[in-house]
């Protein structure tokens, strides 16, 4: 009887099993197979395609997966789109990409694929979208890729492809957009492009092309970029049909060892950049006047001799560079004296090294024009009042800062939770969560974009259909290309209800407007890529995928029947097996306590018990603390000791395996300058990490004057000595941990301090393991979702997702800031990195020294902040490692006079008076006769607990 029942449950299962299949696979089993063996030819380190083997693609909407929403003649549902940009892939791309024969857009962006562009990617002849820039393809192009007719834009760059440029490309009669610049492609730019009439941009710089420029380009008549910096077309002229190209409104040929004549540009009636640099052209510069639009003139380093054109009158000039080339005769002042500048506006006039003797009229520019004329004649005609200002070496440029003349309360806004003031809203202290989005133009027509925020912030906005307050462009720079990378920042409106957060379908609105490329044409602002789309804070958890797709109907009603068909037999196994397998034990599992642990040399397991008790049962009068994990209490164990408990939130629970992993990593960290595990508590549900007390608090309690318990405040050395205490627990993290750590969260609240003042780093909860340095293909960095606190977060992490030891330096030098201005990272919009830089450069620095830190040596003041500002370089390759940044902060401390030294240890004698000034208010050196220089080893194992030298070089 029971084998019967047995057998009736297993066919009853069987029956419903077989319902299932056939009713839940809507997608084209060719497809599915398919994504399958894109799949296995992929490496997921993020675990992002985790659900690539659940149900059916369509259905069960897998990661970047998106199918049409109806039905095709075959009855099956198809894949439209493969969106996996900026998901740390590599590994390389499969050849069954191919059997995906309805995919409108083929989306790889800025991962690490490598290996070859597969042929059959050719046989997806819908295909209107084929984005792979940004990884490390090789190999040649295929030609079958000539075969996708219906192709719009067409991204390879910044690949390591090589070959020619296929013939075939020529059938690509619907292409708009081709981007194949930064790569290694060589021979002849094929001619049989000039079929392209639908092409608007077109880059191929930074590659090896050779020949000639071909002649019927001049056909393109609706091309609008023609970008080939880069590239070697020796011996060979610009056609002159070029000056046929009627809509050309960007020409940048710049380092393709051109010769000849430059032709008469000034028929194409919307040019506006104009880039011939670091060729070999000869000849006079054509006299002829551009086009009122031109913003940029370059033509130098080549061989143009002559005169400058009096028709160089053009009212949105931002730079004309003629350097080193052999022109003379007299400089026309007519270039400046007509123009009118806004407060935004700036020229840049670059005549250096020629054969300049005069100047037509006063040279009397006005202050929004740079004049340089280093290396010509006229520098040495001493009748020309002031020449000497135009004939020095360049001066830095100062940075401009914007002034927010609003202040807003610091505590109002949770900025821990990625919450920050939006700077133009009309509400005044409108404090919400912005999205944050990596942003770059790969070929703007304009080389100087102040005066052009305001154009690009309507022009963003109009095409997500926001208000233009919504948009914050947090920063930028300009990179190799001359490209323009910025960082926006999109902040919810103020009008809407819970207006401080964007709702889920906002948020995949907006991204699916970059992601597709639905913004209006602008030539000027030339052709966008998306870098980044990150979601943090409140929008951490927001699946892209999941949320934004809905059920199509004809999905939903193959769930429906599958549903009816397997309820009954399902629920009456359900109901069985309940009442029978689990009822006499449920009351008993109910009530198990979890209570797994380990036994660790050193480190104790606590029972809740002893914990609940050293806190009078985790009393609010001993609570010292809270963060994202939970809360911090102070207790006294029975022998006196002093502890501290952090105790997770129920919210911040892991599971219990997880929670042990961490208690191991933990427990093999041992020095100085990090705070010690003493033990945990894995019982009662709980889980709680128990460290030894920093009687003495956080420094950023100290910075801020929070520390309630003493007046006094750390002098310059402590500072000094803090700042060298955390830098040696870091390094031992990165060099000397096993395995090593990036920590991902150097903030001055997790940087403790005990009662000598011995900075201890905390809190690694949101660490990550790093790669091994000696395997020689292990990248270096770990690809992770962001993670840490804003004003701290390295840009470059930010925006790649790649953690690395620089990532950390970035935080230690806004750590450093803090402990020299006593400013917060991020305060009433103000970044303090930009503020500092700015203090710098126009010689105030000493202005917003923290007024806390007493007396200081100016030398060695200036020595930190040069460290300090080093750490937060944008490029994280400038920054020091931190084997640099521990060496420089020895040796700024054995430059500090004997007074300092004694405060080390006494923090009463730093802030009693009787402490000799060692600089002036105005920051003059002090005098050195008298001083005693600490003494100082040259740094090997850091003050390591193990006393080993780093065996691992520090990044």
């Amino acid at each position: 009887m029971l084998a019967m029942r047995n057998h009736g449950y297993a066919l009853a299962v069987s029956f419903c099993f077989i319902i299932l299949i056939a009713v839940s696979q809507p997608t084209d089993p060719s497809e599915v197979n398919a994504l399958i063996d894109i799949k296995k030819s992929l490496i997921d380190p993020m675990n992002n395609l985790r659900n690539w083997n659940k149900g059916d693609p369509c259905a069960s909407n897998w990661t970047g997966v998106w199918c049409f929403d109806r039905k095709g003649a075959d009855g099956y549902f198809h894949v439209r789109e493969l969106y996996l940009m900026t998901m740390n892939l590599s590994g390389s791309l499969a050849p069954q990409l191919g059997q995906l024969s309805q995919l409108e857009i083929l989306d790889f962006m800025w991962n690490n694929l490598t290996g070859t562009i597969p042929k059959e990617i050719g046989n997806i002849t819908s295909l209107k979208l084929l984005l792979l820039n940004g990884n490390n393809l090789s190999g040649s192009l295929p030609d079958e890729l000539g075969n996708l007719s219906n192709l719009n834009r067409l991204q390879v760059d910044e690949n390591q492809l090589s070959g020619p440029i296929p013939d075939s490309f020529a059938n690509l009669v619907n292409a708009r957009h081709i981007h194949m610049n930064n790569n290694s492609f060589n021979g002849q730019l094929p001619y049989k492009l000039s079929n392209l009439s639908n092409l608007l941009h077109l880059l191929v710089d930074n590659n090896n092309l050779s020949g000639h420029l071909p002649p019927q380009f001049s056909m393109l008549h609706g091309l609008a970029i023609l970008q080939l910096d880069n590239n070697n077309f020796s011996g060979y002229g610009i056609p002159s049909t070029y000056a046929n190209l009627s809509s050309l409104v960007k020409l940048s040929l710049r380092n393709c060892s051109l010769q000849g004549a430059i032709p008469d540009f000034s028929s194409i009636p919307k040019l506006t950049y104009l880039d011939l640099s670091w060729n070999q052209f000869t000849g006079h510069i054509p006299s002829n006047k551009l086009s009122d639009n031109m913003t940029t003139i370059d033509l130098s380093n080549n061989r143009l001799n002559g005169s400058i054109p009096q028709s160089f009158l053009y009212p949105h000039l931002q730079t004309l560079s003629l350097q080193n080339n052999l022109l003379s005769g007299s400089i026309p002042s007519s270039i400046w004296k007509n123009m009118s500048f806004s407060m935004k506006a700036k020229l840049t006039i670059d005549l250096d090294n020629n054969s300049l003797s005069d100047v037509f009229g006063n040279l009397n520019p006005p202050p929004n024009v740079t004049l340089r004329l280093s290396g010509n004649p006229i520098c040495k005609n001493s009748n020309i009042k002031s020449i000497g200002q135009y004939c020095g070496p360049e001066g830095d440029e100062v940075a401009q800062n914007s002034k927010n003349s609003t202040v807003c309360p610091v505590q109002a806004c949770p900025v821990d939770n990625f919450y920050e003031y939006a700077p133009s809203s009309p509400v005044p202290c409108f404090c919400a969560a912005p999205l944050r989005v990596g942003y770059r133009l790969k070929s703007p027509s304009f080389s100087y974009f102040p005066p052009y925020t305001t154009r690009l912030e309507s022009y963003i906005t109009h095409s997500l259909n926001l208000d233009i307050y919504q948009l914050s462009i947090d920063s930028y720079a300009w990179e190799e290309g001359p490209r323009l990378r910025m960082y926006l920042k999109i902040f919810p409106s103020y009008n809407d209800s819970h207006s401080n957060e964007f709702n889920k379908s906002e948020v995949h609105r907006i991204k699916g407007i970059f992601t597709s490329w639905r913004f209006p044409r602008t030539d000027f602002f030339g052709p966008y890529e998306l870098l980044n789309f990150t979601l943090l804070g409140p929008y951490a958890n927001i699946i892209i995928d999941s949320e934004r797709r809905k059920t199509s109907p004809g999905i939903l009603a193959a769930a429906i029947i599958a549903a009816i068909a397997c309820v009954l037999a399902i629920s009456a196994i359900i109901m069985l097996l309940i009442f029978r397998r689990q009822y006499k034990y449920q009351h008993k599992i109910s009530r198990k306590p979890s209570n797994i642990s380990i036994k660790i040399d050193g480190l104790k397991a606590f029972t809740y018990k002893e914990l609940a008790l050293a806190t009078d049962k985790f009393n609010s009068s001993t609570k010292v603390g809270e963060g994202g994990y939970g809360n911090v209490y102070k207790g006294i164990l029975c022998d006196e000791t002093f502890v501290a408990i952090k105790r997770a939130e129920e919210s911040s629970l892991q599971g219990q395996k997880e929670f042990l992993t961490e208690i191991e990593l933990l427990s093999r960290l041992h020095h100085r300058n990090l705070v010690s595990l003493i033990g945990y508590c894995s019982e009662e549900g709980e889980q709680m990490l128990v460290y030894e007390f920093m009687p003495n608090g956080t420094l950023r309690d100290w910075i801020s004057g929070k520390n309630k318990k003493t007046k006094e405040s750390l002098n310059f050395g402590m500072r000094l000595r803090i700042a060298m205490g955390a830098a040696k627990g870091i390094l031992y993290l990165h060099t000397e941990a096993n395995p090593p750590i990036f920590h991902r969260d150097i903030k001055t609240s997790n940087i403790l301090l005990d009662s000598k003042f011995i900075a201890k780093v905390a809190d690694f909860g949101l660490s990550r393991l790093a790669p091994y340095l000696d395997e020689e293909e292990t990248p270096r960095y770990v690809s992770t979702v962001v993670k840490g606190t804003p004003g701290y977060l390295d840009p470059e992490y930010l925006l790649t997702h790649k953690l690395t030891d620089k990532s950390d330096v970035y935080s230690l030098g806004i750590v450093f800031l803090e402990l020299l201005t006593g400013m917060r990272p991020i305060s009433h919009g103000k970044n303090i990195v930009r503020e500092v830089n700015v203090a710098c450069q126009t010689g105030i620095m000493y202005s917003i020294i923290d007024s806390e830190m007493g007396f200081y040596p100016s030398d060695c003041l200036d020595k930190f902040v040069t460290l300090a500002l080093s750490c937060c370089l944008d490029n994280p390759q400038e920054r020091p490692s931190m084997l640099d940044v521990v060496r420089e902060l020895e040796h700024i401390i054995a430059m500090l006079p004997e007074t300092h030294e004694t405060c080390f240890s006494d923090v009463s004698l730093c802030n009693s008076g009787k402490m000799a000034p060692s600089s002036s208010s105005s920051g003059s050196n002090v005098t050195r006769e008298d001083q005693h220089l600490m003494s100082s080893s040259y740094v090997s194992g850091s003050d390591l607990v193990s006393g080993v030298v780093p065996t691992i070089v520090p990044r």
